[in-house]
Order: structure tokens, then sequence, then C-alpha cells
């Protein structure tokens, strides 16, 4: 991907009610690079990735959004990005070749991919008609990674990607996200087991911004 894309936060603090999340948080994220958000659970790893998306509002700080040196507002970063989270929902009613059907009408897949190829790498061809309702949560989870991954995308928030995957399918999301750093996307990864992003990784830990 030749687009440049970088979020430059300065001061960034996160508050509910009178606890501080997180404060004086300062970095900046380049397209092309791989971040772990590392931390013990409650340290609001969440909390920033939740934040940089444009889903919360920040309760002090900046965060600047840049392509080509042309500035983002805030309402348009979801246009930019892909998340991939325990906590989001799929549509249960659908089944899967409709969740990707819905998902990829709203954004562009990568190129060369189809919604065949695409359940074909999910490893679900037996599951294409099935609702997603009557999926297990590890499937679920695969789904939604998936879509992160499949998607055309200048950034990718995976929050705690290894949730609910057994061994093989742990192993198809460390492939899919060696494929996407070849992508030149920014990919953002919170985490606390180190198993879930590459040894290249900036690693960041949120225990310094309490």
């Amino acid at each position: 991907m030749a687009d440049q894309l970088i979020i430059e936060v300065s001061e960034l603090a996160k508050r509910y009610n009178r606890e501080w999340i997180f404060k004086n948080f300062t970095q900046t994220f380049r397209s092309g690079q791989t971040y772990a958000i590392t931390g013990p659970n409650g340290s609001g790893k969440s909390t920033l990735l939740q934040v940089l998306w444009g889903q919360l509002p920040q309760s002090g700080g900046k965060i600047s959004y840049v392509k080509n040196n042309i500035a983002i507002t805030v309402d348009d970063v979801f246009r930019y990005v892909s998340v991939a989270a325990p906590y989001m929902d799929l549509i249960e009613e659908f089944t899967l070749a409709e969740q990707l059907q819905f998902h990829f009408k709203l954004r562009k897949p990568r190129t060369g991919y189809t919604i065949e190829s695409m359940i074909a790498k999910l490893y679900m061809g037996d599951s294409r008609d099935k609702q997603i309702s009557n999926f297990s949560s590890g499937m679920k989870q695969r789904v939604k990674l998936g879509l992160a991954f499949f998607t055309e995308t200048d950034v990718i928030f995976l929050d705690e990607p290894g949730t609910n995957l057994d061994e093989k399918a742990f192993a198809w999301y460390k492939e899919n996200l060696a494929e996407a750093t070849q992508t030149g996307s920014m990919i953002l990864i919170a985490s606390n087991q180190k198993s879930e992003y590459p040894d290249n990784a900036e690693v960041i830990s949120m225990t310094s911004y309490k």
C-alpha cells in the first residue's frame, strides 16, 4: 500500500468518572508498522484502541489522523480502519455468506478476494449457509478476524485476537497476521499474550501511562 497514514497522539488521556484509565499517552503510529499495546487486564488496552478508532471520545489530549499529508476528520476515521474484537457483534441471523456479502457492500475487499475465496480462506466451506447464531465462539472470532484481514484498509485494530481460538485456529490467525503485515497497513494489537503479536512489533506498555 503506497498511501501513508499517520496517527499522531499527544498527551492523550481517558477517564471514567474520577478514575483515570490512562493519561499522558504520546505516540506516533505509522503505516507499515505493527504495534503491540500490552499490559495486564484493566490497564486500558481496549479503551485506548476504542479511542484511537473513534468509538470513544478522549478526556484530554489530541489525536490527529493524516493520510498523504491530508487531515482526516474524526467523523471519517471509520472509513480507514478495520476492527476485530471479542465484544463486537456479528449479525446472528445472517449466514456466513450473507455476513460477508453485507460487510463488503460497505467496504472494499483486498485485491483478488471474492466472497467464495474468503470462505475458503476461513476454512468454512461447510458452514457457508449456516446461520452465525449456530457458530461456536471460536468460529465467530475467526469470522471477525477474517473481516478485518480481508478488508482493504489503512489500519487494522485487533483487540485480544486469540480469544476463543483453539490451537489450529490460532495458527490460522498467525498466518493471516503475517500476510497482513505485508500489505502496508498499520496494525495495532491489544494483548497481554506475547504469542498474539509478531516479534518485530513495537511494544507499548499501558502501565507507563497511569
